[in-house]
């Protein structure tokens, strides 16, 4: 057993004697409180990067949460105004917002005033309690679809996954829901700069926000699209993602587009549309064909836009047949 689990045992043992004489009302948030005595350890420090003339990166190396990466999975980003810093997604802890804080530190004599959070997967909101903790409350920003999922069930659930996935490395962080609902076309000015919002409808999940940065050609997409990952497809549509990177590059032209996970660059939508439409176009044709799953994903598998992609694609071998599964089932009610 270790220390971490060792302590939370102790703690436990000692929180059930106690809640044997409390009256049940306290339980509850005695319970909470047992969930923030023990922490998680501090996440070791990520550069800060820039990319633009007012956009900074912290970039996360890894593409999926592991008790080594503590978590640290996502990159966040963050917007240089002349009444603070804004970030665009915070992580999948509080110990990893902790980290970025400490990086701000470094070279900005600046608070972070506002928080933007592209979708609902706990990697991008988990942190948020690092900010306000720091900062004090500011306003928390997403689409109303994000913020109800996040004060629902998906809220505990990410933050109960994250601990498991890391070997309890993030313990100690509380969910801390986005709190002002925006939505497509909405524009947020802090100064002289100005943060115009994207949504299309249901993409990487129903609810994704794209944050366009006015005047740098620089546009952070979240997990509508990735570089060299495919994307969880769970909550969303192949269809929207691609409806998605055509109103992108229409509405926002970009000549850096900053996704959540994988390097920023010019060419992460046409690396993620040439992807998807292997995946979906082959499905719809298996669909077309009558043809079982078994057959979309061996049409999948030879199909030059997937083939090309999948040695430099993160998780390929072990999350594809999901990939064509998802793909196919959509292909199948679109059909109807």
């Amino acid at each position: 057993m270790n220390r971490r689990h060792f302590l939370r045992s102790c703690a436990a043992l000692s929180a059930l004697g106690a809640a044997e004489f409390a009256p049940w009302q306290a339980v509850g948030a005695l319970a909470g409180e047992l969930d923030n005595f023990v922490r998680g350890p501090a996440v070791k420090d990520h550069p800060l990067r820039q990319l633009s003339k007012h956009v900074w990166m912290i970039h996360s190396p890894d593409g999926f949460p592991t008790p080594e990466n503590q978590g640290m999975m996502c990159n966040l980003s963050f917007i240089d105004t002349p009444r603070g810093l804004v970030a665009v997604d915070t992580g999948a802890s509080v110990q990893i917002g902790e980290m970025a804080i400490r990086q701000l530190k470094k070279t900005f004599r600046k608070p972070v005033v506002a928080i933007i959070n592209t979708h609902y997967h706990g990697d991008h909101f988990l942190g948020n309690q690092a900010f306000v903790e720091a900062y004090g409350d500011m306003p928390i920003h997403a689409h109303a679809g994000t913020i109800a999922e996040i004060q629902g069930m998906q809220g505990s659930m990410w933050r109960t996954l994250m601990e498991q996935w890391t070997n309890q490395a993030t313990m100690g962080t509380r969910v801390v829901p986005p709190n002002v609902t925006v939505d497509h076309g909405q524009e947020l000015k802090f100064g002289d700069v100005v943060l115009r919002l994207h949504h299309y409808g249901k993409a990487h999940t129903p609810s994704d926000i794209c944050v366009e940065v006015v005047g740098d050609k620089l546009t952070c997409i979240g997990d509508v699209a990735m570089d060299r990952r495919i994307a969880n497809m769970d909550d969303g549509s192949y269809a929207g993602s691609l409806k998605t990177y055509a109103q992108l590059e229409k509405n926002a032209p970009s000549t850096i587009w900053l996704p959540g996970h994988g390097q920023p660059g010019p060419g992460v939508l046409a690396w993620n549309r040439e992807l998807f439409a292997g995946i979906y176009e082959s499905c719809v044709k298996a669909v077309q064909a009558g043809q079982p799953m078994e057959e979309a994903k061996a049409l999948v598998l030879r199909d030059p836009r997937v083939a090309s992609r999948a040695r430099d694609t993160k998780g390929f071998d072990s999350n594809i047949g999901k990939y064509v599964s998802l793909a196919y089932l959509e292909a199948e009610a679109a059909a109807f």
